[in-house]
């Protein structure tokens, strides 16, 4: 099994979100919301006429958990429907998940998922 961490803008988030519902092993996701920095640096913006440097920029991580075979089928998605083609785009992180239990019934690894 592996992790899928996506770190992409927050104005894809619902595009990515219903192609990964659409994916046939769907199960769920995780959202969260957090701020970072890549290799844009960050972005000027301007507020009553002043101009500040704002380093660490809004983004939205998804994180889902599937069998190893379905991996390449979720990178895909998530790149088709995240890519703008403009840096700041964000990154794929791909983890191993060595267990995964489901607290409610009991179920474990791949059952879980």
């Amino acid at each position: 099994m592996k992790q899928v961490k996506a770190v992409i803008q927050p104005d894809k988030l619902d595009e990515v979100r219903e192609a990964l519902k659409k994916l046939p092993f769907y199960g769920g996701l995780m959202i969260s919301e957090l701020t970072g920095q890549g290799t844009q640096g960050g972005i000027t913006q301007s507020w009553r006429g002043e101009k500040f440097q704002v380093d660490l920029i809004p983004k939205v991580s998804i994180d889902i958990v599937v069998r190893d075979e379905d991996v390449e089928a979720v990178i895909d998605a998530i790149v088709r429907h995240a890519r703008s083609g403009e840096i700041g785009d964000g990154k794929i992180f791909v983890y191993n998940v060595e267990r995964v239990v489901r607290i409610r019934t009991g179920e474990r690894d791949e059952k879980a998922i």
